[in-house]
């Protein structure tokens, strides 16, 4: 009984979106779901050991917060003190921009639930642009939640009703990273400013949304029209001795085991881990990149045919399981390197290093911001957008220039919007 109090005690008092816990936790939560992978570790044959680059990462994350939270550091206004209550107006010309487009995206058949091959060959421009739109909706509503003195039940519909509508377009779109996005933004504000978020109530959140989303993906797939190339699953066109095929067929069934359904609650997980183990064996073979990964995030905007950087990604996996006859992920289709992997390919742990304490430095200034400022400030939105972002690029890695622009307004508009708290 007195255990049980203290972790209830520790529930409450907590503050869990802060710094120190939230990103580490879901650091930790997000490797140990992948232990859970029903045979495809040892189908891929996974040999390097993850848990160094974890503990590494995390390491240099906790001492850049730490350091930052004893010095009490935040962002400056940047000089543009005079843009103070105006930076909304540029949300505004950004949700017009976003809305066209996606209205031409829609009446143009780029609808991405509706086949996988299209969701991956949209227009890259207009993909792009109408990203704005859920973003600016986003920031725009949470902006009015931070400004209410008292948030009426018909303005919580109205504005719920909008994030709702919003949601509907990103479903459409195929896309579930915007959707993640949206959905722990709101949390975290509401965490701040309406109703304080326990431990155990985040647990449940994240279980519903990972189930939504994991479902969402697996639904994803099995709709997918296999009579396209761009959707087959056959592997690569290798010899292989019987004994490894007699392997392969065995570990296969044993991977069949379980429901598709099942597996897809911790697939994302598990192929991350399998993507950096893959990643940490191609910098043995080939060395470190030394910046050129995060290079193609802006040259894929110059003209002619650029390499994506999650395109990279595919290749180096692909490069290191394609002579055992597999794919971690099928040509033409984009990796999501995680975090680790994308510092790991860089420069390996003095990367990993370098990359998780500025994650650490910028999310401990911002959250000293937001403290100045006061719970029920602009600082709050800057805060809770960019403390998903990271979240989510714990899978994903950060190497989108439309997510890289999103942050960089979070941080700009939040210091010129800063308001010390007296």
């Amino acid at each position: 009984m007195k255990r049980l109090g203290i972790l209830q005690n520790w529930n409450n008092k907590i503050d869990t979106f802060s710094p120190y816990f939230f990103f580490p936790f879901i650091l930790i939560l997000y490797f140990f779901v992948s232990l859970f992978d029903f045979g495809k570790i040892e189908y891929f044959e996974v040999k390097k050991n993850v848990l160094w680059p974890i503990l590494v990462g995390l390491a240099s994350y906790l001492a850049a917060v730490y350091f930052v939270q004893r010095r009490n550091w935040s962002f400056p206004s940047f000089g543009l003190k005079f843009l103070r209550g105006k930076t909304t107006y540029f949300l505004y010309v950004l949700g017009l921009i976003g809305l066209v487009s996606y209205m031409i995206m829609l009446f143009t058949g780029q609808v991405g639930i509706a086949d996988e091959s299209v969701r991956r060959h949209l227009d890259p421009k207009l993909n792009f642009l109408s990203s704005f739109l859920w973003f600016a909706v986003l920031f725009l509503i949470c902006d009015r939640v931070v400004k209410e003195k008292e948030l009426t039940r018909r303005r919580k519909q109205i504005y719920a009703f909008v994030l709702f509508l919003i949601l509907c377009l990103l479903v459409l779109m195929g896309y579930r990273t915007p959707i993640a996005i949206i959905c722990f933004t709101c949390l975290i504000v509401i965490h701040y400013t309406i109703k304080r978020i326990k431990i155990s109530w985040l647990l449940a959140f994240l279980f519903v949304v990972g189930l939504a989303l994991s479902l969402f993906g697996f639904f994803r797939m099995v709709t997918e029209d296999q009579t396209k190339q761009f959707n087959t699953h056959e592997g690569p066109d290798v010899e292989l001795s019987e004994k490894e095929m007699n392997r392969d067929l065995m570990l296969v069934r044993k991977i069949n085991e379980t429901p598709k359904w099942v597996r897809g609650l911790t697939e994302a997980s598990v192929t991350g881990k399998i993507v950096l183990s893959k990643l940490m064996e191609y910098t043995d073979e080939h060395g470190y990149l030394y910046g050129k990964l995060h290079k193609g995030i802006f040259s894929t905007i110059l003209p002619g045919e650029q390499l994506s950087p999650r395109m990279e990604i595919t290749e180096m996996v692909n490069s290191i399981t394609v002579e055992t006859g597999k794919y971690v992920t099928r040509p033409g289709r984009t990796t999501t390197p995680t975090l680790l992997g994308q510092f790991y390919v860089e420069g390996g742990y003095i990367a990993i290093i370098i990359g998780f304490a500025l994650y650490g430095v910028i999310l401990s200034m911002l959250y000293n911001q937001m403290k100045q400022s006061g719970f029920k400030s602009y600082s709050i939105i800057s805060y809770a957008f960019i403390t998903t972002i990271f979240m989510i690029s714990i899978h994903t890695g950060l190497l989108d220039l439309v997510f890289l622009l999103m942050i960089g307004y979070a941080l700009v508009s939040g210091g010129i919007e800063r308001k010390q708290n007296i």
